[in-house]
């Protein structure tokens, strides 16, 4: 019986050991198979995931590619199409109308006036007398004056006749002779200061100013009246020494006098070389066309135009921008169905009137004038 029971022990022992083994790789293989069939499901379940995001990817991308040209880069821009044109280069200054006949007449003898004969106002012509001094006194030795010489020139015929026929001494003719001719410089001398007690016109024009009244006394030097021809006025300036080799007689003058509302033209007359050491200014002449409108001291505002050129492009002079040391203007260009920004480097040649003439640009091309302030190269656009 023993014997029987230590035999049975062994395989009683075996056997469980084998069946736990089996049972042990039953449940491994099914633990197994449980972790495959979840992951499986898990990568279905992320693939659904990655299906639905790369969908919802692609129509955001759709809407964006439709909407940042027109919506979020998009600028509204106002542009000019530049052309050719002519283009003048100037200085402004400020003048005076002056007149080259304005003569302060002066008295040449001293003495009472005894008649004034022209009014202001008055038309007057070279050599007419304006005004009287008192010459009597002169006008009694201008008589004595030619009596005496009257009987002079009877003595010196007589002697002259005389010595021809060898009667009487050379001392005797000579005496004669010189007495006539002295007395004929004295004459000249008086009647000379009888002619300046009359004050006359030294040149045509129109008598602007009388200084005197009858009963006044006057000294040579003494302003009589003023007389002034307008027809043969001109424009006084003077111009920062800056534009000194610029200016030059010939150059065309735009001339405003504001009080008669009135614009000419006119050619520089003048062009003076020497610069005044206060002012740094020199002096510039244009003469004005005749008009009866043009008075002397009127205030005139002048353009002298010292360079013209027929064809170039100007812009307005704010477009141009100065960007790290550069002058940029930005235009309108086409590119496919839409219309961006592009810098262009211009060089500046001159600004006049709020106008800058320029290099870089050509005919035809769209300049931003408004809404350039931020754009940067190859910005959308949308022109006004």
């Amino acid at each position: 019986m023993k014997t029987s029971n230590q035999n049975q022990f062994p395989y009683t022992m075996k056997s469980r050991y084998t069946s736990l083994l089996i049972a042990s790789a039953l449940t491994s293989v099914v633990l197994i198979g449980c972790g495959e069939e979840d992951k499986a499901t898990k990568l279905a379940g992320l693939k659904k995931q990655q299906s639905e995001l790369t969908k919802q990817i692609t129509e955001l991308e759709k809407e964006l590619a439709g909407t940042t040209k027109t919506e979020v880069k998009t600028k509204e821009v106002a542009a000019l199409v530049v052309k050719t044109q002519p283009f003048d280069h100037y200085v402004k200054t400020q003048g005076l109308v002056e007149a080259e006949d304005n003569i302060m007449v002066s008295a040449k003898g001293m003495g009472v006036i005894t008649q004034v004969f022209v009014k202001e106002g008055e038309a007057v012509t070279k050599g007419q007398t304006l005004a009287q001094i008192d010459n009597s006194l002169i006008a009694r030795n201008v008589e004595g004056m030619k009596a005496q010489l009257e009987l002079a020139v009877s003595v010196y015929e007589r002697q002259k006749n005389l010595w021809d026929k060898k009667i009487g001494t050379e001392v005797q003719f000579l005496q004669a002779k010189t007495n006539k001719e002295s007395l004929e410089k004295q004459l000249a001398a008086v009647q000379e200061q009888l002619d300046q007690t009359r004050i006359k016109s030294p040149i045509n024009g129109v008598i602007d100013q009388v200084n005197v009244k009858v009963g006044e006394n006057i000294s040579p030097g003494m302003p009589a009246a003023r007389v002034i021809n307008n027809s043969n006025l001109k424009i006084v300036a003077n111009v920062s020494e800056a534009y000194i080799t610029q200016v030059k007689k010939g150059d065309k003058v735009k001339i405003t006098i504001p009080d008669l509302k009135k614009e000419v033209q006119a050619k520089v007359s003048f062009a003076g070389r020497n610069i005044d050491p206060l002012s740094r200014t020199f002096v510039l002449e244009a003469e004005l066309p005749s008009s009866a409108e043009f008075r002397p001291n009127m205030t005139a505002l002048i353009k002298i135009v010292y360079a013209s050129y027929p064809s170039v492009i100007a812009v307005p002079v704010n477009t141009v921008q100065n960007i790290k040391g550069e002058k940029v203007v930005f235009v309108a260009e086409a590119s496919g169905d839409q219309t961006v920004a592009r810098r262009k480097v211009v060089t500046v040649d001159g600004v006049f009137d709020g106008l800058a003439q320029v290099q870089g640009l050509a005919a035809g091309e769209r300049v931003i004038t408004a809404g350039f302030q931020g754009l940067t190269e190859g910005q959308y656009l949308k022109v006004q």
